[in-house]
């Protein structure tokens, strides 16, 4: 599924934080290291953050370094140079509009986080966010946007307009059913735009492949550049560091080309979804169960709540008790799996953040934890287990109402006058498991009022 070696394809990426750089980049570098440079990377940001970040990438060519990091501290340096053009940000968005609409630019992929999609229960998109309908407002006059949906539109208005042909939309983030997900709220926006030959070219002319998507990229501490150095002789001002474990699962679904990518790894299968529910469920909520437990016990790192064995409980119960009887049957060796990650997480090389992991609660409650507690109850079994969740994340929250966290909580998709009054509420517990945001239909359940009431006790005594 190459492309001729005499005139590469590219892929464009909107978000070129750590994970996109240790992670998708990383695999498109072991191909290029094979001999096959028949696709490049190009890559910019739809918001005008990490400024420095792309003025030094730019700097230096595209090229950094990543610093791989095993669970026994043993560190590997490899020299990425797939991301062959840096887009400076603009807020009309011209570089990446007049990328993405080249004929040559055969895929388009993104890395923006569970809360950029602005999705509801129901996954629709969610018309109470500001920013979205601001983008709305700009996509109505032809204009671009900071958000997702408002930069492919209007990519994908001038890809029409140059006849460059069909494209892939890959998503990259952890969102269950990603490209299905994405798709709908693409299309939705464009219709809402009132842009109806836009959406016809998009539904004959595009596909939004699943993926999920796995590697630990902690924010790169300024040691990892003095690392970089001593290792490599080369001052790399934007390095970054992830672990030595990496995966990457695709739907085989894509519209006009892709890279050779099962060479190097990745695994290009029908369908997905018993890999995402696996890592969405197992490692996404459990790596932000630790970073909430670990920030109540006073840590600052993941590792260090790892390897507190009341806080890998909390993680390993959650698992074993709620998630995996509702995964079966599996083609993952779920209970080697769950032991992997926590094993990875205890990882002290990596230096990962509570702060990091922690963030965007209101999001990860209704997309990682919310449907094992769904379906745990359709079963009737306990959920005793599972609530510990989002105990801990109310107990978080508390500790954010009252200003007593060490480190700055960010949520993209919290309401802060919301998340205050449930502090503030006679009955916070109540007041919590009846948030329809966070639960959708089991808000207000008294089955889940009862459970996250009695897991809040043991958090209580967690704390004492």
């Amino acid at each position: 599924m190459s492309a001729s070696k005499t005139s590469p394809l590219v892929m464009l990426h909107l978000g070129l934080g750590s994970f996109h750089r240790a992670h998708q980049a990383v695999y498109l570098q072991k191909l290029i290291d094979a001999g096959d440079t028949s696709w490049v990377l190009a890559g910019g940001n739809t918001r005008p953050d990490m400024a420095d970040v792309i003025a030094a990438l730019r700097a230096q060519g595209g090229a950094y370094t990543v610093e791989t990091v095993t669970p026994a501290g043993a560190r590997q340096y490899e020299k990425i140079v797939a991301i062959k053009t840096i887009v400076p940000y603009d807020a009309g968005l011209a570089g990446l509009i007049q990328i993405g609409a080249d004929p040559a630019t055969r895929i388009i992929s993104f890395t923006v986080t569970e809360a950029g999609y602005y999705l509801d229960a129901k996954n629709h998109l969610d018309q109470s966010f500001a920013e979205l309908m601001t983008d709305l407002v700009a996509a109505r006059q032809g204009r671009a946007g900071s958000t997702i949906y408002a930069a492919i539109a209007a990519i994908l208005r001038e890809r029409v307009r140059r006849g460059g042909g069909p494209v892939t939309l890959l998503n990259c983030d952890n969102l269950r059913h990603n490209g299905e997900r994405f798709r709908a709220g693409l299309l939705e926006f464009i219709d809402l735009a009132g842009d109806a030959a836009l959406k016809q070219w998009v539904d004959a002319n595009t596909t939004c492949p699943n993926a999920m998507v796995d590697r630990i990229t902690p924010r790169p501490a300024p040691d990892v550049r003095e690392r970089v150095r001593a290792a490599t002789g080369w001052d790399d001002a934007v390095p970054v560091m992830g672990e030595s474990f990496t995966q990457w699962v695709i739907e085989e679904n894509f519209r006009n080309g892709r890279p050779a990518w099962e060479k190097v790894g990745v695994e290009m299968v029908a369908s997905v979804a018993p890999y995402e529910e696996a890592k969405i469920r197992i490692l996404n909520a459990s790596h932000s169960c630790i970073a909430w437990a670990g920030t109540l016990a006073g840590y600052d790192f993941i590792h260090e709540g790892t390897r507190d064995a009341r806080v890998r409980r909390f993680a390993y119960d959650y698992v074993t008790d709620d998630v995996i009887p509702c995964l079966q049957p599996s083609p993952i060796d779920l209970e080697r799996y769950r032991d992997v990650v926590l094993d990875r997480f205890a990882n002290a090389a990596l230096r990962d953040t509570n702060q990091r992991v922690a963030m965007d609660g209101f999001s990860k409650i209704p997309g990682f934890i919310a449907p094992t507690v769904r379906e745990r109850l359709a079963a009737n079994a306990s959920i005793s287990s599972v609530a510990m969740l989002p105990a801990l994340f109310l107990a978080f929250l508390h500790r954010w109402h009252r200003d007593q966290l060490t480190a700055a909580y960010q949520d993209q998709v919290m309401d802060p006058a919301t998340a205050h009054a449930i502090c503030e509420a006679a009955d916070p517990v109540l007041a919590f498991c009846s948030d329809k945001m966070l639960w959708g239909g089991l808000a207000g359940d008294g089955r889940l009022v009862s459970a996250v009431r009695t897991a809040t006790g043991r958090v209580d005594e967690f704390l004492r």
